[in-house]
């Protein structure tokens, strides 16, 4: 590649979003560049669920026939990288990597996701995405009718939205405080009218086989048996790239974008679970398929034919 050569976009991240978004550019011709370090952030989930006509597939087969398919198209290159800085100078971009590498492009799409932060509790991390789950939606057929906990986050009022939906799913549900007391009195009513538990102990482990939850146990000896434990953790960004290149983020720490997934600064957009509060394959893929048709178009306005 010559270093002076530019390419229409250069693509931030590589699993759903970032391959959806490349599939559109690709498509109308456009040079992209894909680059990613090959460690997406579902890759211990088992299935992946709620994407038509990929239903119950692993991460990782719906990622490799997605890459498949959009290295078809020749004018999308691919970079097993990460990316350590990003400035940008008179409407171009450059990209620098951590093999030193540095690319430069007209456009830009963040599609980096986010990092989930796990809390302390042992056994949490190891059943992250197989038994301790974030999205009703995502998993929580498989564990309907069955033992269901939910992991009650900072802010309660999430809690009693994600109990309405576990509910629906099974009659077995249980809210761990892990300690603290964050309910007043209408809402432990609430919740004893729907049958729905509250346990306030404090969480001393998760005992699982291979991220499969038997039980949680206390640190007051006590046992719980449970199948499915459903956890909202905090997030950070996996690199600081879009605070690098002025990026705003939304009061949940994601990036903030528009209708058409564009970031606060010009000819940078943003897609998938980095700008979406609803975690999910369908989800990423549709808000990238919309951000590359936005370049695409960007680019058509700016350099007409």
């Amino acid at each position: 590649m010559k270093q002076d050569f530019i390419f229409d976009t250069i693509i931030l991240g590589g699993s759903y979003a970032g391959l959806s978004a490349a599939m559109a550019l690709g498509r109308s011709l456009r040079t992209v560049l894909i680059i990613d370090n090959d460690k997406p952030c579902n890759r211990q989930t088992p299935h992946s669920h709620n994407f038509l006509t990929q239903d119950g597939k692993t991460p990782a087969e719906i990622s490799a026939v997605a890459r498949e398919q959009v290295a078809l198209y020749d004018t999308v290159q691919f970079l097993s990288d990460s990316v350590t800085t990003a400035s940008s100078s008179e409407e171009i971009f450059t990209i620098e990597t951590i093999t030193q590498k540095q690319f430069r492009a007209k456009k830009l799409i963040i599609a980096t996701g986010i990092r989930d932060i796990m809390p302390l509790i042992p056994g949490f991390a190891d059943s992250w995405g197989i038994s301790v789950i974030h999205c009703p939606y995502c998993h929580g057929y498989e564990f309907r009718g069955k033992r269901n906990g939910i992991l009650v986050p900072e802010d309660p009022a999430a809690a009693l939205h994600l109990s309405g939906l576990v509910k629906n799913l099974s009659d077995d549900v249980t809210l761990f405080t892990n300690g603290k007391n964050p309910f007043d009195d209408a809402q432990l009513s609430n919740f004893a009218n729907r049958d729905i538990h509250v346990n306030s102990s404090k969480i001393a482990e998760i005992i699982h086989q291979n991220g499969n939850i038997a039980h949680l146990t206390f640190e007051n000896g006590e046992l719980v048996a449970l199948d499915a434990l459903y956890a909202r953790v905090p997030f950070d960004l996996h690199h600081n790239i879009a605070e690098q290149l002025g990026c705003s983020k939304t009061e949940m720490g994601l990036l903030q974008v528009d209708a058409f997934q564009k970031t606060t600064v010009p000819g940078i957009y943003a897609c998938g679970d980095i700008c979406n509060p609803m975690r999910s394959v369908a989800s990423a893929v549709y808000t990238a398929n919309l951000a590359g048709a936005m370049v695409n178009m960007a680019l058509c306005e700016e350099h007409p034919q």
